[in-house]
């Protein structure tokens, strides 16, 4: 199977049914054609009109988003308010009360997800998405916690973070992704941030569709032989625009390696077999581009690149596991 580039990245929540950012698979089309022909139906007598029933008063956008304590959505514009306004009386609370979310924040206001889902919700609308692709997009997210964790198997030594951790972020990634690079820095600062609680590891995903990719993979893993994976990762992120292999192996020597072993390393199947074990631990975690990120074995698929959200996952994540694959109770 032959994978490719994630087309942009946006900050919107990760959601597997929607288009997502990075290097991927080309979506292939659904099926088209039109139904048999038949006989067209006889005419009918039109039906007489069904009595007509009270409508519903149509929500007020600006009501159903202010008076949420703690929240102010006033600086959303009136097409967002509105689509945000449908979300709140469309989609329930996932912390297990009997409310919409809408009435989740303003009468049970100790519940932390409603406010994690309308923060979300707003950032959404703001980007300009429909209710219903945020409703779709929150169910999906939610729906994760409960699905199959996958399990990998990480290098210590391309690991950031204690052992102890409570969350394990697993990255499968490419050098010569583009979308990978803009993931880079906000994926290593997140670490950083929650470095008691969060151990973050990268794993080599090279594509065949870059013609550098395996060899920089390489070149990665035998830095980290030498005890420099993390300095030959940066190097090759940030020199991406030329990864050939006469160029690795100078970042090498910028490094204090030895280039010229390098360079000759570049030309052999080294580190094929290890390489190859993790594009298989990928293929059967269901990756399919890169980046693709795992909290716990969790998959979130990157259709953002944005450290709030990673943030609100790491939240998610830790409250999920303390409670042994449960929500708190408020």
């Amino acid at each position: 199977m032959l994978l490719s580039c994630w087309k942009r990245v946006v900050p919107l929540l990760a959601a597997a049914v929607l288009t997502a950012p990075g290097c991927k698979n080309p979506e292939s089309a659904a099926p088209t054609g039109g139904q048999p022909a038949s006989s067209a139906p006889a005419p009918q007598a039109p039906a007489a009109p069904a009595p007509s029933e009270p409508v519903a008063a149509p929500v007020d956008p600006a009501a159903a988003v202010s008076g949420i304590p703690g929240m102010d959505f006033s600086s959303l514009s009136p097409t967002a308010k509105r689509e945000l306004a449908t979300v709140f009386n469309d989609e329930f609370c996932y912390c297990g009360c009997p409310h919409t979310l809408g009435a989740c924040l303003k009468s049970h206001t100790p519940c932390k997800h409603a406010r994690r889902m309308a923060q979300q919700a707003a950032r959404m609308v703001s980007e300009g998405s429909p209710a219903t692709e945020v409703i779709l997009s929150l169910s999906t997210y939610y729906a994760a916690f409960r699905d199959p964790r996958a399990q990998f198997k990480v290098d210590d030594r391309m690991c950031m973070g204690p052992l102890s951790a409570p969350v394990t972020v697993v990255e499968f990634s490419d050098f010569e992704c583009p979308y990978c690079a803009k993931a880079r820095p906000v994926l290593e600062a997140f670490a950083k941030k929650h470095a008691q609680q969060v151990r973050f590891c990268y794993l080599p995903f090279p594509l065949s569709m870059h013609p550098n990719a395996r060899q920089a993979a390489q070149a990665a893993l035998w830095a980290r032989d030498q005890g420099k994976f993390w300095q030959m990762h940066d190097a090759l992120f940030e020199h991406q625009s030329n990864l050939k292999p006469e160029a690795i192996a100078a970042l090498a020597t910028s490094l204090g390696l030895d280039g010229a072993k390098l360079a000759a390393l570049l030309k052999t199947d080294a580190y094929k077999e290890e390489l190859d074990g993790y594009r298989g631990q990928g293929r059967a975690a269901g990756i399919s581009g890169t980046p693709a990120v795992y909290f716990n074995g969790r998959a979130l698929d990157l259709s953002f690149v944005e450290a709030q959200m990673l943030t609100h996952s790491l939240e998610d994540e830790l409250e999920w596991s303390a409670n042994k694959n449960a929500w708190a109770a408020d």
